[in-house]
């Protein structure tokens, strides 16, 4: 492109084709110059456990002040209550169905002909950039959807503690569940995808072209290693641990917790102590301050930069999690606590506020391309929720889809239910009267029109999953 400032050089008798040059590149300068940038952060296995969502134990000031400067969606479900799936459904805004989205899923071979969404951005003139755990496997669509080779900054085993290796040079497993050595936050992988998005970010406003930045944190995903600092920020006897640690009543047999953690050293710990479930959530916890401490860096260089008036910024958890209710840890199940995420969205020159509409993860691909005015591929299932941010109570969907495995489920403003096998076994939980979802009551007669409903809805969103519009 022949710069534009060279032009004005030129004496007014200029040579026709440099005025052409001119009314052909200064709109598409003067396009670039309004278009929003994006960052884009996940957060691995991070449920709504954050004090921005009314949890004071934790201590996460830096995701708490970007809820308060943008959107807070209280009602966000993801699709698939696992890594890969999940991300793979974000990255496509496509729905999982039984054959699609399904175990160790990958976009390239699942859905080849879909556009991702960086893919799209790319696509539309954006520099794209992936930083830590975006897709789930890394080489995923990776040559079409980044500007840039990924960079992997590291593995989530990565040990820092003589005793984490010890005990690994003992056993089959994948090492001790937690280790809290005094390490700078840098020694971690988390801390190095910081830094490399704040020299991104850096870089990318020297080049002054639209960006999509991608972000992804690996804690508080097991392990829980983070530098000891943030392990200090708690007091373990202080922790609460789940009131309801007994198995929901009436609950099919199909239900079960993730047994991820057992692929794990428990450094000794009973599985069913008080002392236990205390080192799990404090584990937790302190890789929740650690990451967001690492958000808080990110956001300071961007305003540092001046970025942050033209940079759309989007928090998101992959999936829920449980915290030793019912017994369980982690996610694997389409329980409340599973499929639940934290979504934050801050959008220049919009208003920050709360919403309780329902969305779910598959929603945020279109809503980004609205919100940057960049058309969205006819592949993409989800629906833009753009309306929610000068509208927050406004009502979007009437249910989330989730799917894992063998279940199929639909949740509700009120109700979350689950058909297993094409129906052989279900579970509806009455979200306004058990929110800890302690009793399966879709057996119980006074419920029998509620299930009736919400087997019509789930029979709705099934169809539509599996109405692809390509191939």
């Amino acid at each position: 492109m022949f710069p534009i400032h060279h032009i004005a050089r030129f004496n007014i008798n200029c040579t026709p084709w440099l005025a052409c040059l001119f009314l052909i590149f200064a709109p598409d300068r003067q396009a670039m110059a309004a278009q929003q940038n994006v960052l884009f952060i996940a957060i691995d296995d991070l449920r709504p456990e954050l004090g921005c969502y009314g949890h004071s134990q934790v201590k996460t000031p830096h995701i708490d002040k970007l809820a308060a400067q943008g959107m807070r969606f209280d009602r966000a479900y993801c699709q698939v209550p696992i890594c890969m799936g999940s991300r793979a459904c974000l990255m496509t805004g496509i729905l999982p169905t039984a054959k699609r989205f399904v175990g160790d899923c990958r976009t390239d071979v699942d859905t080849p002909k879909a556009s991702t969404l960086p893919e799209t951005f790319r696509k539309s003139g954006y520099t794209t950039i992936s930083n830590g755990k975006i897709f789930h496997n890394p080489d995923d669509a990776a040559k079409r959807s980044w500007s840039e080779v990924f960079i992997n900054n590291g593995n989530n085993s990565e040990s820092h503690d003589p005793e984490t290796l010890l005990r690994l040079s003992k056993t089959k497993q994948r090492g001790r569940i937690y280790e809290s050595p005094k390490v700078p936050d840098n020694a971690y992988p988390d801390g190095r995808i910081a830094e490399k998005t704040i020299a991104d970010l850096q870089r990318l406003k020297q080049e002054g072209k639209p960006f999509f930045l991608a972000c992804g944190f690996l804690r508080p995903h097991m392990p829980f290693y983070a530098p000891k600092k943030y392990w200090d920020l708690y007091e373990r006897e202080k922790i609460d641990i789940a009131p309801n640690r007994e198995r929901p009543k009436n609950a099919p047999k199909e239900l079960k917790g993730s047994g991820e953690f057992r692929s794990y050293h428990l450094s000794d710990f009973d599985e069913n102590s008080e002392e236990f479930h205390r080192m799990m959530r404090h584990g937790y916890l302190a890789c929740t301050s650690y990451s967001d401490k690492l958000v808080g860096d990110v956001l300071f260089e961007l305003d540092r930069l001046g970025l942050a008036e033209n940079t759309i910024v989007v928090l998101w958890g992959d999936h829920g999690w449980h915290l030793g209710e019912h017994n369980f840890w982690g996610k694997h199940n389409t329980m409340h606590l599973a499929t639940r995420v934290p979504l934050l969205i801050k959008v220049p020159g919009k208003k920050p506020g709360i919403t309780a509409s329902i969305v779910e993860t598959s929603d945020i691909y279109p809503t980004l391309c609205k919100l940057a005015g960049i058309q969205v591929p006819t592949s993409v299932q989800g629906r833009a929720f753009t309306g929610l941010f000068d509208a927050p109570q406004s009502p979007f969907r009437e249910a989330a889809y989730s799917r894992f495995i063998s279940a199929d489920a639909v949740i509700t403003k009120d109700y979350n239910y689950t058909s297993y096998n094409n129906g052989k076994s279900e579970m509806l939980y009455d979200l306004k009267k058990d929110p800890q979802e302690n009793q399966n009551v879709a057996s119980k007669s006074e419920y029998s029109e509620i299930v009736t409903k919400m087997k019509t809805l789930l029979k709705q969103r099934i169809k539509e999953a599996e109405t692809l519009p390509i191939e």
